[in-house]
């Protein structure tokens, strides 16, 4: 029996939060030290799943198999296609920057509605979520995909309601309040979400008699599994529905800037460039491989859907006062980009849309970590505190316009090549709707821009005068995560390599192929 390394990798960090978690409440630097060794193995096992997956060989590899739940169906069923092993090797990449740039803060304080914090508890959380996240990537029995996608929630909302930012304009009391509002929110939305896809898993069970990906897929193929098209229509909704909240994307989106602005840095990172993720893959996994005529039947309303998204977030961007929304209301634009590139049908659309989940976790990350950095010395959140911030740290001031630059999607950095083909991908098929997403091009250009002129240059405020420069441990959480957007932005090819037959795979389950470009014949 060979080495179960896709369980390995979910396991090392559930067994660390377990650890992590035991230590003396005394021992807060031992924890955290322990936090980052788990999560560092972690790193490695995923490094060497992602070597051993062979591109060019079976759609699912590293698998594995076994009985859970026998007498209802249910496998504890695991494999990796060339998207799932790509998101599993980004979450355990960006867990240790989280830990590292979180590293003070659960540290015990004094306020009114609080005398401690238990630091022990918020690096087990975040250890529980990475293993609950990579074990989705890998599942391939719905009905576990179905209870990990639940279950993490339940350390989200504590890292929201119980580790939430302590700059707020209003007070610790006001914050405290905030910050349970936006935990309660978080988790009544993707709950409901939740609800409505497990009556839908019941309704897949009752149709293909398993939850086994791979047997349905199969009998799919073989034609012994043949769904009516309304019924198929009810089972994508009640997926798509969950997903999309999950994702987020407009309407069912705005427990998202609550949740990161009310969040540390480091777990907005985590809700952002980790847990969403699971929303837009499980797209791609789930809804268009199980569903492919009922996929293509909701396209037209998806693409709207997502063209909003991209237009809407966007706007709000621009009109924010607090960095950590303005960040959030980007991110729903990015996710509406990648969206619009899934559900383009098309093969540049699908591998830009993978693409954008792995370089929009890396941008994201660096921005929203080096924008904590910021908050964390002036301890406020809103733009019109700061200013002329380069002027005092310029290191931090340089590392934010990089991170800035990548999330308007500069040529040169990773997030642009992902973006270039979605649009492509979208144009080549609905030309207006790709025409009408650059706008979300422009916006982006502007809300960063902004934000950067109004919070580093002109005169120094007052306030900032005395801002230390970035230290050597978050100039190690930094550096690493621009030098990936650099290198990406050059030279994508490992990452298409892995990605491309995975969409290939995708594109046959929807029966699409790409459309022919039209050519004039010469004179």
């Amino acid at each position: 029996m060979s080495f179960p390394l896709l369980t390995a990798t979910a396991a090392v960090p559930a067994i660390g939060a377990i650890v992590t978690a035991a230590v003396p409440a005394a021992r807060r630097t031992a924890a955290k030290w322990i936090a980052l060794a788990f999560s560092l193995a972690t790193l490695v096992l995923a490094a060497i799943a992602l070597a051993r997956f062979e591109p060019g060989g079976d759609r699912y590899q590293l698998t594995e198999s076994h009985a859970w739940i026998p007498d209802f169906g249910v496998k504890y069923e695991l494999g990796v296609d060339g998207i799932g092993v790509s998101l599993m090797a980004l979450t355990a990449l960006l867990i240790p920057f989280v830990i590292a740039a979180g590293w003070h803060d659960a540290d015990p304080v004094e306020t009114k509605s609080s005398r401690w914090r238990p630091t022990q508890g918020f690096f087990a959380l975040i250890l529980m979520v990475e293993a609950m996240v990579i074990l989705s990537f890998e599942a391939t029995d719905v009905f576990l995909f179905y209870i990990l996608f639940e279950a993490m929630l339940i350390p989200v909302y504590f890292l929201i309601g119980g580790f939430g930012d302590r700059a707020h304009a209003g007070g610790d009391e006001a914050g405290a309040t905030q910050r349970s509002y936006a935990a309660v929110k978080f988790l009544l939305y993707n709950l409901a979400g939740g609800l409505i896809m497990l009556a839908a898993v019941i309704g897949l069970f009752v149709q293909a008699g398993t939850f086994s990906l791979t047997e349905i897929a199969a009998a799919r193929a073989d034609g012994t599994l043949d769904m009516s098209t309304g019924m198929e229509r009810w089972l994508f909704l009640g997926f798509f529905v969950a997903f999309a909240i999950k994702a987020p994307l407009w309407p069912v989106h705005t427990w998202l800037p609550n949740a990161m602005g009310e969040a540390t840095a480091p777990v907005a990172v985590l809700i952002t460039a980790v847990v969403d993720k699971v929303g837009t893959f499980a797209m791609l996994r789930f809804c268009l491989q199980l569903f492919p005529e009922a996929s293509k039947w909701a396209t037209p309303v998806v693409l709207v859907l997502a063209l909003i998204s991209i237009v809407y977030g966007a706007l709000l961007a621009v009109g924010q006062r607090d960095i950590k929304r303005l960040i959030a209301y980007a991110s729903i634009s990015h996710f509406g980009f990648i969206i619009m590139g899934i559900f383009a049908m098309t093969s540049q659309g699908q591998s830009g849309a993978t693409l954008y989940m792995i370089n929009h976790g890396i941008s994201t990350a660096a921005l929203l970590l080096v924008a904590g950095f910021l908050i964390s010395r002036r301890g406020s959140r809103l733009i019109s505190d700061y200013g002329g911030v380069q002027k005092v740290a310029p290191v931090l001031a340089g590392t934010f316009l990089i991170g800035g630059l990548a999330t308007l999607s500069l040529p040169g950095l990773a997030p642009f090549v992902s973006e270039f083909l979605v649009l492509v991908g979208t144009f080549s098929r609905y030309p207006v709707i790709g025409i009408i997403a650059t706008i979300g091009i422009v916006l982006a250009a502007l809300y960063v821009l902004v934000l950067y002129q109004r919070t580093m240059t002109g005169p120094v405020n007052e306030s900032v005068r005395h801002m230390p420069d970035l230290k050597l441990r978050e100039l190690a959480v930094v550096t690493p995560l621009i030098a990936l957007l650099l290198f990406l932005g050059v030279y994508p090819k490992p990452l298409t390599d892995i990605v491309n037959p995975a969409v290939e795979h995708t594109m046959s389950d929807v029966h699409k192929s790409d459309p022919k470009p039209e050519v004039e014949a010469a004179p």
